[in-house]
């Protein structure tokens, strides 16, 4: 299958799409940071403290607008800069086999108490 067919079969994501850590991998905290171990392929995979930070947030499913929120709250960046990186880190890791979408009807009745 050509890179072109798989990226057609990853749904483009918006603040209203559910995402969720793939059954597929295992993970640990490193001292901030996170490692990643994709169980289809065998390939680790690293992310800094604010990448951890959104890995931790998506281990249930949420609403990408909900991580944007929460990542705009306890970090100083720019809106639509903080968007832009985020939904770039998520494109990747959906790439990677590392998160998936949910159907929409899948949304947890309770949202994060902003813990």
């Amino acid at each position: 299958m050509s890179k072109d067919a798989m990226h057609a079969s990853i749904p483009k994501l918006t603040e209203e799409t559910l995402v969720v850590a793939s059954p597929d991998q295992v993970s640990a905290d490193l001292g901030g940071d996170a490692a990643i171990l994709q169980l289809g392929n065998g390939i680790y995979y690293g992310l800094d403290p604010v990448g951890a930070r959104v890995w931790a947030l998506v281990q249930e499913p949420r609403r990408v607008g909900d991580v944007k929120q929460t990542l705009l709250r306890e970090y100083d960046v720019d809106a639509k800069e903080c968007e832009r990186d985020l939904l770039e880190l998520l494109e990747k890791l959906l790439d990677a086999g590392l998160l998936t979408v949910c159907p929409a009807e899948t949304r947890a009745d309770n949202p994060s108490s902003g813990r």
